[in-house]
Parts: structure tokens; C-alpha cells; sequence
């Protein structure tokens, strides 16, 4: 099955948020199995931006006056229309990104899931509720939520529809309008996503996709938008969040990762060893939640070591737009060039290659094998610094305690992976890690798929939570009305002189006793 025919990518340019297309600069896109161009999208200019966000606040206005439960019909229809057009959507992703089919397929989940869920609990949520005012029956309070206004969305080339169109989804429902800056390599995937949203009924100027660089677009909207909410690099986290806090606007972001799977004594070697292939190798590694260090107890360690190389090996390598291989490509030679450095850099300073560590230019452009290492030390660039690739360090530790302490040894904290005798010894385990989230017996899509938990970063792997209440709620004002009945707090007429305030304090210290104080 061959990527889609040009007229496809000439339509979905077409969408792209850009002051007369026909007269600007465009960029070429290229089908990243082979390198042949796709179709090209007009390059974006901060006066693009302006005219985004002049028309989506106008639209916001009126958006943010509808009730929730309309707001919530319009994903719900759009997540009937990622159900209907999911082979059309992976076939654009793939095109532009490399990844194998299956891990496309991760992207069209996890949309359904969150307009599901959103969907779902917003009503309620942003609803507002009840909380106990200062003094009983004097006072009601209340809690309600307003949108931000216009939500600025950077989303990165890994996951360019999920991360674009998927945490747009929490903002939109929440009353905001949205403007996008796809990555400069993968704008059709979001202009794919979003032509759905369109078909669903959401107005245009509510999502505007503006296509462009980082030093121009990217600029421009985090100069502009009321809110940020960005994936990428943890020092371009760093930089944005700076200039947010100038601003005094709120931000969120999803950072680097160098996440660690531990394997105590007591798994199952073998199924640790099958989800290791997906944990570590899925989207060629080129994934923020996936297991780049492999810390196993040293009685097992030679055991696993064989079962999981053995695994890597039965990996099948290549391009395709169906279900018969398990790892892609990488995206870019940035990437390729980066892998390849760490995996040279390791082996001159006595690492061991166990499986894989060339490059496949048979295969395409970009290819490269999953590579397991061992006597992998911190001196090596891939000990520390996060590869982003398929790359993988294996390291046998005396105890549990030997295994906890290293996967903590790091200014990363994004996910983990946890494997055991039982359940309950995953969850202790798990317990003690400093991560975001912690899969035990998985790698990583359970926690990310569990649209109900909060998913995030600790330490520099990020700021703010996706999914959940705070996934919603992050994109609003919370706003407390507090209402006086029956009496103010001047003193009552023909109250004597000098007891009130006493007498407030009497009442205020009686209140510990009610409930909620």
C-alpha cells in the first residue's frame, strides 16, 4: 500500500491558517520511508499568527457562551469520525513520520480515548460546585471555571496528530479557542485532525493550524496566546517557560524522558522481555515515555538478557502501510545522526553491542536497528542524556534497592516501567520511583491510554499534567463567588459595643468542629 496521492496533501494545505497561500514561501514535505516529496504547506509569519488570533478570539467569545454539553457533542461526533477515517489518518502519520502502523495506531487511540473523556466528564466539571463558605448560612460559595481565551499549542514531529489535535481537545471544551503550530516536519497530520474537527462542526477560526518555524510561528504565539502547552525538548521547555513567566501566562509541557524498566528476580522473564520490544522500540524509540535503561537483578540478568535480545532480533525492521512490520524509521537525519553518535560514542569507551547498532540504508533514508548495550557507563553520552532513538542499555544490579536508587539517579522523571513477582511488589516498587507514571508489567501505554489519570513529568521531563480533571481544568480560570445572606459582617444593631469581634472569634473557632473545615 503505497502514502497517500498528492491531491490528499494538496487539500489539507488548503486548511492551513495563512493570509493568501499562493503568494508565500512553501516547505516540501517528504515521505520519510523514502524520501520523495509528499506535498508542500505554506510557510506561516507572526502576521499569520496575529490574524489567528484576532479571529479565533472573536470566535472564542461566542464559543465560551455555549453550554458544555454542546461543546462535548461536537467530540463526540469527531470521535466517531476518527473511528470512520483511522486508516486514512495512519496512512498520512506514517507518511510523514516513518513509525510502523501499529504504533500510527497508538495516536488514533488515544484520540478516541480523550475526546471520549472529555467529552464526558466536562459537563459535570466545568459545571462548577459547592464549597463551605466562611460562616455557615451566612455565606454560599461556589467554584466555577472560565476559559483562558485563546490556547497556544506547540506540538512536536513524534506524535504530530495525538500531541496537536489531542491536547487541543481538553482546551476547546473548556470554552478556549486553539491556534497550532505543527512541527516544520509533520503539518499534515495535524491538518489532517483537524479537518475532522471542522467536519464535526467546530468553527475554523476556533483551530487555527499555523505551519512554520520555531523562531517565527512559535514566537508569535507564545507572544500572543493566554495559555501554553507544549511537548518537546526539556531546554526548549526551559526557554518557553521563561518567556511565559515574562508574561505572566500559564504553561504546561511535556519534556525529555530517560526512563528506566526494572526486572526483579521474580517476573516473568519472558513476558518482561516481549513488552521490552514495544517499551523500548516503539516509533524507532523516537518516544518521550519509552524505556531507554534496563536495570535487572543479577540472577536473572544473563536469562532476560538472551530472551530480550532474542525478541529485538524477531523484530521486523522496515516500511510498510499495514500491520507486517514492528519498527519504522527515524524521522530526520538530525535523529539518525544522533543515534548513530551515541552508539559510536558508547562502543569507543568499552561499551558492548548485543544486537543491532548500524544504520539500514537498504531498508530507507532513516533506518536504523534497535540496538541493546551493555557495560553501558554514565562517562557515555547515551548513560545520561536521553538518545530519542532505538537505543536501549541493559544493567545487572545486585537488589531491587540497587535498581531503584540508579533509576532515580537522574534530573528525569517522565515514566517507568516496573516488573516483579506479583502485582502487589510492582506497586511498592513502583511506589518509590520518581516518576510521572509507572507502568508495572507494561512499558508505557496503559498509563498513557488511562485518560482518567493525570500524565506528566517530574523534575525537568515537565510542568503540568495531560489527562485527568487537571487536564481540563489547567486550561481554565477557576473563579469563587461568595454570596452574604440574612446579615453582613458590621456589627447587628443594638449589639453591645466592643463584643462583636470577640464574638466572631468565638464562632470561627467553633467551626473547626463541621465538617470540611
Amino acid at each position: 500500500m503505497p502514502a497517500p496521492e498528492a491531491d490528499v496533501f494538496d487539500r489539507l494545505s488548503a486548511l492551513a491558517a495563512i493570509e493568501a497561500p499562493a503568494d508565500r514561501q512553501r516547505r516540501t514535505i517528504a515521505e520519510t520511508f523514502t524520501g520523495k516529496p509528499l506535498g508542500s504547506v505554506p510557510v506561516g509569519t507572526a502576521a499569520d499568527v496575529a490574524a489567528a488570533f484576532e479571529k479565533a478570539r472573536a470566535a472564542q467569545r461566542s464559543w465560551a457562551a455555549k453550554p458544555v454539553a454542546e461543546r462535548a457533542a461536537v467530540l463526540d461526533r469527531y470521535r466517531a469520525l476518527v473511528v470512520e477515517h483511522r486508516e486514512f489518518l495512519m496512512d498520512v502519520v506514517q507518511a510523514e513520520t516513518g513509525k510502523a502502523r501499529w504504533a500510527a495506531q497508538e495516536e488514533i487511540m488515544g484520540l478516541m480515548f480523550a475526546a471520549r473523556y472529555f467529552a464526558r466528564i466536562a459537563p459535570s466539571l466545568l459545571g462548577g460546585h459547592r464549597v463551605p463558605g466562611a460562616f455557615p448560612v451566612l455565606n454560599r460559595a461556589s467554584v466555577r471555571y472560565q476559559p483562558k481565551g485563546v490556547v497556544g499549542v506547540i506540538a512536536p514531529w513524534n506524535y504530530p496528530l495525538l500531541l496537536s489535535i489531542g491536547d487541543s481537545i481538553p482546551a476547546l471544551i473548556a470554552g478556549n479557542a486553539v491556534v497550532v503550530k505543527p512541527d516544520s516536519q509533520t503539518p499534515f497530520s495535524t491538518l489532517a485532525g483537524a479537518e475532522l474537527l471542522y467536519r464535526a462542526g467546530l468553527p475554523r477560526e476556533l483551530l487555527a493550524v499555523v505551519p512554520g518555524p520555531g523562531g517565527v510561528v512559535g514566537t508569535a504565539i507564545v507572544e500572543a496566546c493566554d495559555y501554553l502547552m507544549f511537548t518537546g525538548s526539556s531546554a526548549t521547555g526551559r526557554t518557553l517557560a521563561e518567556q511565559c513567566g515574562r508574561r505572566l501566562i500559564g504553561f504546561s509541557a511535556e519534556l525529555g524522558g530517560k526512563n528506566p524498566m526494572i526486572v526483579a528476580a521474580g517476573a516473568d522473564l519472558d513476558k518482561a522481555a516481549r513488552a521490552a520490544v514495544r517499551a523500548c522500540f516503539s516509533n524507532a524509540g523516537q518516544l518521550c515515555i519509552s524505556i531507554e535503561r534496563l536495570y535487572v537483578e543479577r540472577q536473572v540478568a544473563a536469562a532476560f538478557t538472551e530472551k530480550f535480545v532474542a525478541a529485538t532480533n524477531a523484530a521486523r525492521l522496515g516500511a510498510a502501510y499495514d500491520y507486517s512490520t514492528d519498527i519504522g524509521s527515524l524521522i530526520s537525519e538530525a535523529q539518525l545522526e544522533t543515534v548513530s553518535k551515541h552508539v559510536a560514542d558508547a562502543t569507543s569507551k568499552g561499551a558492548k553491542v548485543l544486537t543491532g547498532g548500524k544504520a539500514r540504508p537498504d531498508l530507507g533514508p532513516l533506518f536504523f536497528e534497535p540496538t541493546v548495550l551493555g557495560e553501558v557507563t554514565d562517562e557515555m553520552e547515551c548513560g545520561r542524556d536521553e538518545t530519542f532513538g532505538p537505543l536501549v542499555s541493559i544493567y545487572p544490579v545486585d537488589d531491587v534497592e540497587e535498581a531503584v536508587r540508579l533509576a532515580n539517579d537522574t534530573a528525569y522523571g517522565l515514566n517507568a516501567s516496573v516488573w516483579a513477582g506479583s502485582k502487589s511488589e510492582g506497586e511498592r516498587i513502583a511506589a518509590r520511583l520518581h516518576a510521572g507514571t509507572v507502568c508495572v508489567d507494561e512499558g508505557y501505554a496503559p498509563a498513557w491510554g488511562t485518560t482518567g489519570a493525570p500524565m506528566g513529568g517530574m523534575g525537568i521531563s515537565g510542568v503540568g499534567r495531560r489527562h485527568g480533571p487537571d487536564g481540563l481544568l489547567k486550561f481554565t480560570e477557576p473563579q469563587s463567588i461568595v454570596v452574604t445572606r440574612f446579615m453582613n459582617l458590621d456589627a447587628p444593631k443594638l449589639f453591645p459595643k466592643g463584643k462583636w469581634q470577640p464574638f466572631l472569634m468565638t464562632v470561627a473557632r467553633s467551626l473547626r468542629f463541621l465538617p470540611g473545615r
